[in-house]
């Protein structure tokens, strides 16, 4: 005979339960480890709402944290230094999902930066709402690691890693410079106005082009709705790419350092600004991948070499990766203080999910996991030896 209604309810009932226990020892283990608490009285301390939770990020390793966040699962009064605590710890290595075995297979088998899917990118993330990024951002809306060693504000920040830019590849008046993924055309502006040069910049987001086209209309500059490989054989005195490297993916790294050869004149030099992975990697972070950065990959010391030794001498190699954190808690005190505005446009959710994006990269720059990594290469021309610029 079938038991009766209630008693299996009952029983089911007391499974959940002890399921629910079991999870919740086995993630107040974990987080001990990274000294985090559950319902704790410290800043970084886990608030769990959803005694779900702990089943859920169990099964769902980092993409289930933070969608459990956005959700409104769990808080935590220093999100930045709760994620810290985790990577430092090394925790996001052990909890992992069926979506990182998915998303390597994915990286190994297809080309996720290909001509088809270049502009992704630019819809998905970039195209969000200039207001968001006009709200965030330094009045140049430079989207990268500001430059802090002598700065105390974001401004004054991201003005001198202009400026530490055009130093390093010694910008004069009448250069002609292209700027790879150029954003809002911020950096073409600044070396317009402040050292004469004239500037193309191409990216992949129409809402970038069209602001930066008006941002830049009374410069000598020309912003290009248009993927890197489509350049054409121009010639240019310097090149950058700031910030965007880590959309071209490793099966395009030589691809695009041909282009990068191919577009610079003999004696210029090239400045890649990038963020780097201390180790080498075909994923990111499926939470970012889907929300924030689809298809994006962060390349590694070993991966960059490989792919420059046939290109470029490496003149110079700058890491200020710790400044990262402080740009991005920067960026987030601004969202936070112009939500009240952004709000009539975004909804309390992506409120949630900008959060986690900037508050969990602060940890993972803070953990010294990733880096930020400037280079200045040059095809072989320079007489002499490069002097390094900080």
């Amino acid at each position: 005979m079938w038991p009766s209604t209630s008693k299996r309810t009952s029983n089911q009932s007391a499974d959940t339960e002890r399921q629910g226990d079991t999870g919740r020892q086995a993630v107040k283990k974990l987080l001990a480890r990274a000294s985090i608490r559950i319902n704790g009285d410290r800043p970084w301390d886990v608030q769990v709402h959803n005694p779900d939770l702990y089943q859920r990020v169990l099964a769902g390793g980092s993409l289930a944290f933070g969608e459990a966040y956005m959700d409104g699962w769990w808080d935590c009064a220093a999100l930045d230094e709760c994620v810290y605590r985790l990577m430092a710890a090394r925790l996001h290595e052990e909890v992992r999902s069926w979506h990182v075995a998915w998303n390597f297979v994915k990286a190994k088998l297809l080309n996720l930066q290909d001509r088809a899917r270049a502009h992704q990118i630019g819809e998905h993330h970039y195209d969000r709402g200039n207001d968001l990024f006009e709200a965030m951002l330094d009045a140049h809306m430079v989207y990268s690691c500001a430059y802090w060693r002598r700065a105390d504000t974001l401004e004054e920040a991201q003005a001198a890693k202009l400026n530490l830019i055009c130093r390093k590849i010694g910008v004069e008046v009448g250069d002609r410079v292209l700027d790879i993924g150029c954003g809002w055309g911020g950096f073409l502006q600044y070396v317009a106005e402040e050292y004469g040069a004239r500037g193309v910049g191409v990216t992949v987001s129409e809402e970038q082009a069209r602001l930066g086209r008006t941002r830049c209309k009374d410069q000598p500059v020309e912003i290009r709705l248009q993927d890197y490989r489509d350049l054409q054989d121009e010639s240019f005195d310097h090149v950058v790419s700031v910030g965007m490297f880590e959309h071209v993916g490793p099966k395009n790294y030589e691809t695009f350092f041909d282009v990068v050869r191919r577009c610079l004149k003999p004696d210029g030099l090239f400045l890649l600004e990038t963020i780097g992975n201390k180790s080498t990697s075909a994923t990111t972070d499926p939470w970012l991948n889907k929300y924030i950065f689809p298809n994006g990959t962060i390349p590694s010391a070993a991966q960059l070499a490989e792919a420059l030794e046939e290109h470029f001498v490496i003149e110079d190699w700058h890491n200020f990766g710790p400044d990262y954190d402080r740009t991005l808690m920067a960026w987030h005190q601004r969202f936070a203080d112009r939500w009240e505005v952004l709000k009539a446009r975004y909804d309390e959710r992506f409120y949630r999910m900008w959060t986690f994006y900037l508050l969990s990269c602060a940890g993972s720059f803070r953990s010294r996991h990733n880096q930020n990594w400037q280079l200045v290469l040059s095809p072989g021309r320079v007489r002499g030896d490069y002097r390094s610029v900080r």
